[in-house]
């Protein structure tokens, strides 16, 4: 058994979001385009007597320690399938935005799982790790898996797609965070009549091709209007990162981080550099796509 293991996982970037009515239970049907992006949480496990979380990283003070905390959530998930109490100590060093749109939560989640899979033995299957991920939340289950891939039902039924190359882009962290159940309640009330959710072959055609330019002409995110109408600031951000000559700009997931396509390296550092000196967001920094999922970087024997 290993003293310690350390996960790192990536943040996503939805690059079409295409939102369905409200369901029965409080849902939605989703066609949820992800991409996992080169910014990550690291998630250590160590023994411990007892659950306990720790946080470190620029936002370390607006991640819960309670039960309500993802990561402690999905190891006290696997401790009750493998019959065992969830004694660990979880580490999650922060890198990507909290309450950012880019699936941080579920990120730590995914990555709990695969270390506190490998700190304990219990030697659970990618399936077994995937329906605990869907238990835990819509988004848990691609942190997991990583790459691209399309969602499905409230967004936690994966197809796995294929990316032909590398896309560069620029996510501008905003002050603050967004409720996603805010964010849902209000394009609910901005739009009583969604249609049913489809992924745009364009956009998939895009993704395959590794083609930026027509990839740009393809994001969509539903949940856009209603978070631009919770925070109208993201608006200049937005404008900021287009007229510095991003192909596409749009609101992650549900916000408040804004992304932004770029040609190339170079354009992608140059747009980040613009905004970074807009004073229209906190911070501005590059990513790649596509990304590999949750994985064990570092451990230490016994």
């Amino acid at each position: 058994m290993p003293q310690s293991v350390t996960v790192r996982v990536p943040a996503k970037v939805n690059v079409q979001l295409a939102v369905g009515a409200a369901r029965p239970d409080g849902f939605h049907d989703l066609a949820n385009v992800f991409l996992a992006v080169g910014l990550y949480d690291e998630v250590t496990a160590t023994p411990a007597g007892d659950l306990r979380i720790t946080v470190s990283g620029a936002d370390a003070a607006l991640v819960p320690l309670d039960a309500t905390n993802l990561a402690a959530r999905a190891a006290r998930a696997l401790a009750a399938r493998h019959g065992r109490e969830p004694g660990v100590h979880l580490h999650i060093a922060k890198d990507i935005p909290v309450a950012g749109g880019m699936a941080g939560g579920s990120a730590d989640a995914a990555a709990a799982l695969v270390a506190c899979d490998a700190l304990w033995g219990t030697g659970a299957s990618r399936a077994e790790l995937l329906e605990i991920c869907a238990e835990l939340g819509s988004d848990v289950p691609f942190s997991l898996v990583g790459g691209a891939a399309l969602g499905t039902g409230r967004g936690e039924r994966l197809a796995e797609l294929a990316v032909g190359g590398e896309f560069h882009w620029v996510f501008a962290a905003a002050d603050g965070g967004l409720s996603t159940p805010a964010v849902y309640a209000e394009f609910d009330r901005l739009t009583p009549a969604a249609p049913v959710p489809e992924a745009s072959p364009a956009l998939l055609a895009a993704l395959r091709t590794g083609d930026a330019a027509a990839l740009a002409a393809s994001v969509a995110n539903d949940l856009q209007p209603a978070a631009l109408s919770l925070r109208p600031s993201l608006a200049d951000t937005l404008r900021t990162g287009e007229e510095a000559g991003a192909l596409a700009a749009l609101v992650s997931g549900s916000g408040p981080t804004t992304a932004f396509l770029a040609k190339d390296a170079a354009a992608a550092t140059a747009i980040a550099a613009t905004l970074n000196a807009s004073g229209t967001c906190r911070t501005a920094r590059v990513a790649l796509s596509p990304a590999p999922g949750a994985g064990v970087v570092g451990q230490r024997g016994a």
